[in-house]
C-alpha cells in the first residue's frame, strides 16, 4: 500500500506536510500565519506581479525615450507574453522533476529546491553548472540594482548625502534580510509591496497628466540603434523575474497553478507600465534621456514623497526576494541548509550581502545596468536555458509519453510547443543577447567613462554631484 501511494503522487502535493507544524487554532496562530507563512495561490500572484514591476517600474519612462512610444509598447507585450511563456515552461520542469523525486520517496519537508537542482535532476550535472551559474550571476546583480535604486531614491528627498552614501546605508539596512528564513515568510510583505507600486505606478501617470508636457518638449526617439537596443532590453529584464521562480512554486501549496498565476501576474502588471511608462514620456520627452529615474523630473511634493518612500521599502522587500535564493545556493554549498538555527544560517549568509554591497558602489548606474543585465544575463537565464531544457527533457518519446504535463490543446500538441520553444531562442539571442548586449554594453561603457567608477553621485545635479 506504501509503493502503491508513492506512485499516486501528484507533484507538489505536500499540504498536510507543511500543515502539520502550523495546527493550532488559536487566535494568535492564526495571526501569525497571515502575516508570515504563505504558501496560497494568492501569495504566489502578490510574489509575481511584485517581484516583476519592482525592477524597471522607474526606468521603463528612460526605456520608451529610447525606443518611442510604439515599440515601447509593442516590446512591452511580446516581452510580457514570451516571459509569461518560460515561466510556464519552468513550472512544467519543476513539476516534473517534484513528481519523480517524490515517486523515489524524496522528502522535501526541510529543503528548497532550486532551479539548478530541476536542471541537475532532470538534464544532469553539466545543465546544472551552466544553470547555476547564470542564475547566480543574474541574482548577485539584481540585488545590486534593488541596491542602487534605493539609493537614487532616497536622493530625491534628502539630498544632503550623496547617493554613495546612500548607498552604505541601505546596504547595512539590506543585510538584515539574512535573518528572512524562507520565501513562505515574505507573505504580507509580498501583498503590501505590490500595493506599494501599484501606487507607485498609477501617481506616475496621473502626476505626468497634470503636470503635463514641457515646453518645446521633443520625442524623437528612436535615433540611434544602440539607445534603441538598449531600451529593448531593459523591457526585456522587466519581464525576466524568473530568477526565483522554482522557489516560489516550492513555498506554494499547489505549485500546478503557478504557471496560470504568472499570466495573471504579467497582465496586471501590464496595467501599471503600460500607462505610466506612456504618461511620463508623453510629458517629458527627450529630457528623459539625460534622467534614467523617472521620479527625478515629476515635481517635489507630497505624493512623490510617499512615492519614493514606498518604492524604498518595496525595494528592500524585492533585494530579500533577489538575495534569498542566493543564501539557499551558500548554505547547501557549506552544509548549513538543514539547520533550524535561524541566527546559524544568518550569520552564514553574511558572506552572500558583502560583494552585493561592494558591487552596487562600484557601478551606480540606475538605468544602465538593468539594460546590461537583461540582455547579458537575463537572455540566458530566464528565456534561452528554460527553452532548451524543456525540449532536451522531452526529446525522447518516452519522456513525452509520461510527461506529468502535456503542452495546452491549442499549440496542437508537442510540434506546436517546439516552435514556440525555437522562436523565443532564436528572438533573444539575436534581438537580446546579440544587439541587445552589443548596445547594452556601449552604453554601460560610455557611464563609466563619463562619471567614473565609485562615483558618489550619478545623473546629480553638478553642484551635488
Amino acid at each position: 500500500m506504501a509503493s502503491e501511494k508513492v506512485e499516486t503522487v501528484i507533484a507538489g502535493n505536500y499540504v498536510e506536510m507543511e500543515r502539520e507544524e502550523g495546527s493550532s487554532k488559536s487566535t494568535e496562530s492564526k495571526f501569525s500565519n497571515f502575516l508570515w507563512h504563505g504558501g496560497s495561490v494568492y501569495d504566489a500572484w502578490f510574489s509575481c506581479a511584485s517581484n516583476q514591476v519592482a525592477q524597471v517600474l522607474l526606468t521603463l519612462p528612460y526605456s520608451f525615450s529610447q525606443l518611442g512610444l510604439l515599440s515601447g509598447i509593442l516590446f512591452q507585450l511580446l516581452y510580457g507574453l514570451m516571459g509569461s511563456w518560460t515561466a510556464y515552461l519552468i513550472s512544467v520542469l519543476y513539476v516534473e522533476y517534484r513528481t519523480r523525486k517524490e515517486r523515489e520517496k524524496v522528502d522535501f519537508r526541510n529543503h528548497v529546491i532550486q532551479w539548478f537542482e530541476v536542471l541537475d535532476g532532470l538534464l544532469g550535472k553539466y545543465w546544472r553548472n551552466i544553470g547555476l551559474l547564470f542564475n547566480c550571476t543574474f541574482l548577485v546583480f539584481g540585488s545590486v540594482i534593488q541596491l542602487i535604486a534605493c539609493a537614487s531614491n532616497i536622493y530625491y528627498i534628502n539630498d544632503n548625502l550623496d547617493k554613495r552614501t546612500w548607498t552604505y546605508i541601505f546596504g547595512a539596512c539590506c543585510a538584515t534580510t539574512v535573518f528572512v528564513p524562507s520565501f513562505h515568510n515574505y507573505r504580507i510583505w509580498s501583498f503590501l509591496g505590490l500595493m506599494m507600486t501599484s501606487y507607485t505606478a498609477w501617481y506616475m501617470t496621473i502626476a505626468s497628466l497634470i503636470h503635463g508636457q514641457i515646453e518645446e518638449v521633443k520625442h524623437s526617439g528612436p535615433t540611434t540603434m544602440v539607445l534603441y537596443f538598449t531600451g529593448a532590453t531593459n523591457i526585456l529584464y522587466t519581464f525576466g523575474g524568473h530568477a526565483v521562480t522554482v522557489k516560489i512554486m516550492h513555498a506554494m501549496w499547489r505549485p500546478q497553478k503557478f504557471k496560470l498565476i504568472y499570466l495573471i501576474a504579467t497582465l496586471y502588471v501590464l496595467t501599471l507600465t503600460l500607462p505610466s511608462a506612456s504618461a511620463v514620456y508623453w510629458a517629458f520627452g527627450d529630457l528623459l534621456l539625460t534622467h534614467s529615474n523617472a521620479l527625478s523630473l515629476l515635481p517635489k511634493n507630497g505624493y512623490r514623497d510617499t512615492a519614493v518612500i514606498l518604492m524604498l521599502i518595496h525595494q528592500f522587500i524585492t533585494f530579500g526576494f533577489a538575495c534569498t535564493p542566493l543564501y539557499f545556493v551558500w548554505e547547501k554549498f557549506i552544509r548549513v541548509h538543514d539547520t533550524k538555527s535561524v541566527l546559524k544560517r544568518a550569520l552564514a549568509r553574511l558572506p552572500v550581502v558583502i560583494p552585493i554591497w561592494f558591487l552596487a558602489i562600484i557601478f551606480p548606474f540606475f538605468g544602465p545596468i538593468n539594460s546590461t543585465v537583461g540582455s547579458l544575463l537575463v537572455s540566458f537565464t530566464v528565456y534561452i536555458i528554460p527553452s532548451l531544457a524543456h525540449m532536451i527533457t522531452f526529446s525522447s518519446a518516452s519522456a513525452r509519453e509520461n510527461a506529468v504535463e502535456r503542452p495546452p490543446p491549442f499549440l496542437g500538441g508537442w510540434v506546436g510547443l517546439y516552435c514556440v520553444n525555437i522562436f523565443v531562442m532564436v528572438w533573444v539571442f539575436v534581438v537580446g543577447f546579440g544587439f541587445g548586449g552589443w548596445a547594452s554594453m556601449l552604453n554601460f561603457i560610455r557611464q563609466i567613462d563619463s562619471f567614473g567608477l565609485f562615483t558618489k553621485c550619478y545623473q546629480c545635479p553638478p553642484h551635488k554631484a
